[in-house]
């Protein structure tokens, strides 16, 4: 709802990723002058397209999950989505390949997974000869729907960057908020949850793979991670006619008309400071932006690492914080003269050894020798991303962030040879070399250069930590008046819902300290 009544400030907004789309848009439906600088041609981050010989690649992000997210930053405009975005279900949701079991256990297998809970769980009967497992998601999906309760009442909508921030929400820490804190599982895993509940590895497999999203193994994250699974049964998943790059062009619609000004091609340098606040930025030709407040979407750590860079609060978060960056990507862009008719819109290419796979990525920091293997094919649901009979098909296998010694202009080519042997053998892909007609790629070289993200990480910093790696940089700043972080970077986490959620509550608690009078003009605010 626009606010008119709020005090207007000018704002920064560094980056126009999702979450700098969503909270450039969400502040001038309340009434603050906002610019948005990009250093890219386009806005929307990782939500990028790219076109070449007939076929359309999503680069980064595939399918739009809580939905509802989007839609609160629309009706900050008094806007509905719908006008702006044509968005289909997507029933099954995935569809799961496997390899057969050495042992003799069972052959290669296919398993799709559906929203409906009774319906999956006939299909887990099936698919494994009894009832247990489909008992176990049964109760595990009840635990993630009570979990995403805590989540909603606790951690999402609010600035919280640890756990002290979680207990000032409600007030008094009561019986209540005792019942809830004791339903996190504190000094789980995600596996070790997910495992609790359900006794085939394939299953698991499966499940583990609902925290994804975040781009940390499921032995390292935290068990209220499990929320993922029942949001997104609950919710969906769909997918935007004309690629998930319709979000950032519906957003950058929805800011134009609010007012926002946008500038492309602007590489900001520095975060200006006078004493304990924000006063502008300084873009890399010289150009500076006074500005009453700053929200960075680039990435928490080099926000304090380059654009804050010698300055005391950058040293003090660099000895406080010792963040890890998540696990980054190689994506393979591959223009088909064919469809596969078993791939679905979504498709998840398992590794035949889950804990063997994570410890590669995230213990040795290795490419793992038998990846999984994310594949969208989106000709599917939209025939138009390729030349008639053909496919787009965008291929993702997570690897670790950049290591020194990394050279994937060396790497890729052997590794792409993995992939590709992976695709044939578990899913059955034979001949995919022979239909290529157009190929590209993104590797954590690339991505780390292209979207400014701490060593090639995809999905920002690593949720890793039984206790407390749910847990990221507050969006509201403590250390300095009038820095707001926003991205997967930031709480609360990676994934286009939870950036888009990031956005929301930087700009929300930023206009929340300038009605309250904590946040001191510079004398440019309009």
């Amino acid at each position: 709802m626009i606010a008119s009544e709020s005090p207007s400030r000018r704002i920064v907004v560094i980056g126009g990723g999702l979450a700098g789309l969503s909270s450039a848009c969400v502040l001038a439906a309340r009434g603050h002058s906002v610019v948005l600088l990009e250093k890219n041609e386009w806005v929307g981050g990782k939500a990028a397209v790219h076109r070449a010989e007939g076929y359309r690649f999503d680069m980064g992000p595939t399918i739009v999950t809580l939905p509802s997210v989007l839609k609160k930053v629309f009706s900050e405009a008094d806007r509905a989505m719908e006008d702006y975005l044509d968005m289909i279900p997507l029933d099954p949701q995935w569809r799961c390949f496997f390899d057969a079991d050495e042992s003799g256990g069972h052959p290669a297998s296919v398993l799709d997974l559906v929203p409906n809970i009774d319906e999956m769980k006939n299909h887990l009967r099936d698919f494994t000869g009894g009832d247990q497992n489909g008992n176990g998601y049964e109760k595990f999906i009840q635990l993630s729907q009570q979990l995403h309760g805590v989540s909603d009442r606790f951690f999402f909508w609010r600035s919280v960057g640890g756990l002290r921030d979680t207990m000032e929400v409600g007030g008094a820490f009561n019986a209540a908020v005792l019942k809830d804190v004791m339903s996190l599982r504190m000094g789980k895993s995600v596996a070790s949850v997910v495992r609790s509940h359900v006794p085939d590895h394939r299953v698991a497999q499966m499940m583990d793979h609902f925290t994804q999203y975040v781009g940390s193994s499921p032995y390292q994250s935290p068990a209220v991670l499990c929320g993922i699974a029942h949001m997104q049964t609950e919710e969906g998943i769909w997918y935007p006619m004309g690629g998930t790059r319709a979000v950032p062009e519906a957003l950058e619609k929805l800011a134009g008309e609010l007012g926002v000004e946008i500038h492309t091609e602007t590489d900001v340098m520095r975060i200006e400071q006078d004493g304990n606040r924000v006063t502008g930025v300084v873009t890399v030709d010289g150009q500076t932006f006074p500005c009453d407040a700053v929200v960075s979407n680039c990435d928490a750590v080099r926000t304090y690492r380059e654009l804050l860079k010698d300055t005391p609060v950058s040293k003090s978060f660099e000895k406080s914080n010792k963040y890890e960056a998540a696990c980054s990507g190689v994506v393979l862009y591959l223009g088909l003269d064919r469809r596969f008719d078993q791939f679905l819109h979504h498709n998840f290419v398992f590794s035949r050894d889950a804990e063997e796979e994570f410890d590669y990525i995230y213990r040795r920091g290795e490419p793992a020798p038998d990846p999984t293997a994310y594949v969208c094919a989106p000709a599917v649901s939209e025939p138009a991303v390729a030349p008639e009979g053909g496919e787009a098909l965008y291929i993702l296998v997570h690897t670790p962030y950049l290591r020194p010694g990394h050279d994937w202009k060396k790497m890729l080519p052997e590794y792409r040879e993995v992939i590709l042997d992976k695709l044939e053998k578990t899913a059955g892909a034979k001949g995919i070399r022979d239909a290529i007609r157009y190929e590209a790629s993104l590797t954590p070289e690339g991505i780390h250069h292209r979207y400014r993200v701490l060593n090639g990480a995809i999905y920002g910093l690593a949720s890793h930590g039984k206790y407390l790696g749910a847990f990221k940089p507050g969006n509201r700043r403590r250390d300095l008046k009038g820095l707001y972080l926003a991205g997967g970077a930031a709480h609360p986490g990676p994934g286009m819902p939870m950036v888009l959620m990031s956005g929301w509550i930087a700009a929300d608690s930023l206009d929340q300290d300038a009605r309250a009078g904590s946040l001191q003009t510079t004398g440019v605010g309009v």
